[in-house]
């Protein structure tokens, strides 16, 4: 298996340290816009790991946004797999260039929705990966996978769905994603600032476009931003925390393989993340569609969103001065194996104090960078086959969540991840 990982970012960064404890494949080709950000990751691991382990690793610059490029640089270095780890934005583009170059592909966040109406059970427009799955043909002609939608949410949320259903339930009434954390982010005084621990460029679009919801009944429909606030309490000492409904991917992807009534995603924002959004948004700053400014230069035009995230603290930086944990999770309600009501919560907690410690990464991306990893690996081992274009769904759980608790010591991850019979306690 010889990897491109396209972005070398906060999660392309901690994807290649996470791979360098491993040793499933041939290459991975550490490839960004600016090179010397793959050159710093690199080095991180010649440093940590010794010049035997970086040698497996090479760089290489590239434009994320020309599918011939991509394409070219999959060629030229053999890649057998394109691991995408840049903005959603990118998605078609890494797609086309992956399956021109002959090679398999995943990635973590899908191909960008358009706008949805707001009214409850609206119909929906472009739904993420509706991009995607629209080419499963071509990619199943040409013999080729695409494994989309495999980080930590969606991802491991969505392989603990494929496992409820395999091992824990009869009959699902609902699969819920809930996502929360306590993480604080401080300033060099010591006082906590706004600072999002993920892509804000992402965090605007999934949350202020209007979330979809899939129910068995009437299919997949649209509600307003932050609509059915619950307070969820989640494991480890993060406690009660109120979630949202935000716009996600789970949800169009788990109903495609596993039988449930509703399936949803809340997130854990809180009310000043909330406010800023939504003042984002009434002064027009998450807009994508570039606007004319002035500059030193002369005028200039720039999307006012990415304006947003320039201005913002980069997330691969912010480790060092974050606290607490996050826990991302699914929350399965229904008929136990045994005939039974169950009420289940499947999670996986990350603690910024531990990445940090082991592999310099803040825990956020962190966690979204294991999952695509042992994916990887178990596509390397042939445990995990397919073709066309398919989410971890279609996919044997078992494998997966046994490599991931494994200690190190015996081959595995040694993540562990938690079951909570919510209905028994």
């Amino acid at each position: 298996m010889r990897i491109l990982l396209v972005g070398a970012g906060g999660v392309g960064d901690a994807i290649a340290k996470i791979a360098a404890r491993r040793d499933f494949y041939e290459q991975i080709i550490v490839s960004d816009y600016d090179e010397a950000r793959a050159h710093r990751t690199v080095d991180w691991i010649t440093e940590k790991h010794g010049p035997d382990v970086a040698a497996r690793f090479d760089t290489a610059q590239i434009d994320a946004s020309d599918p011939e490029v991509v394409a070219r640089v999959a060629r030229e270095h053999g890649a057998t797999h394109v691991m995408n780890a840049v903005e959603p934005k990118f998605v078609p583009s890494i797609f086309a260039g992956a399956l021109a170059a002959g090679a398999d592909y995943l990635d973590m966040a899908m191909s960008l929705s358009e706008p949805h109406a707001t009214d409850p059970y609206s119909e929906t427009g472009v739904k993420l990966g509706d991009d995607q799955f629209a080419q499963a043909g071509d990619w199943e002609t040409a013999g080729r996978l695409a494994l989309v939608g495999m980080g930590v949410e969606p991802g491991l949320s969505d392989v603990f769905a494929r496992y409820a259903a395999d091992h824990l339930f009869s009959e699902i009434d609902e699969l819920g994603t809930r996502d929360g954390a306590n993480l604080v982010v401080t300033d060099d005084a010591g006082n906590e600032i706004f600072a999002p621990s993920f892509s804000i460029w992402t965090t605007i679009e999934e949350c202020l476009n209007p979330p979809v919801i899939w129910e068995k009944d009437a299919g997949w429909f649209t509600t307003p931003p932050f609509s059915e606030p619950e307070v969820f309490h989640f494991p480890e000492g993060i406690g009660p925390v109120e979630c949202v409904n935000v716009e996600h991917e789970e949800v169009l992807l788990m109903p495609r393989w596993v039988d449930a009534k509703r399936v949803t995603f809340k997130y854990g924002l809180g009310e000043e993340f909330i406010n800023v959004l939504r003042v984002l948004h009434l002064l027009g700053l998450d807009s994508t569609t570039p606007v004319r400014v002035r500059s030193a230069n002369g005028p200039v035009e720039v999307a006012p969103r990415d304006v947003v995230a320039a201005g913002l603290p980069d997330p691969a930086t912010i480790g060092p001065r974050m606290t607490g944990k996050t826990c991302a999770g699914l929350w399965v309600t229904g008929t136990g194996t045994d005939g039974q009501p169950r009420e289940v919560y499947l999670y996986h907690v990350s603690d910024n104090e531990w990445t940090m410690r082991e592999y310099e990464s803040q825990c956020v991306v962190w966690q979204t960078a294991l999952n695509p990893v042992i994916a990887l690996e178990l596509l390397a081992r042939g445990t995990w086959t397919g073709r066309g274009v398919l989410g971890p769904e279609a996919f044997d759980a078992e494998p997966f969540l046994e490599l991931m608790r494994a200690p190190e010591a015996e081959g595995g991850y040694g993540q562990a991840w938690g079951l909570e019979d919510r209905l028994a306690s």
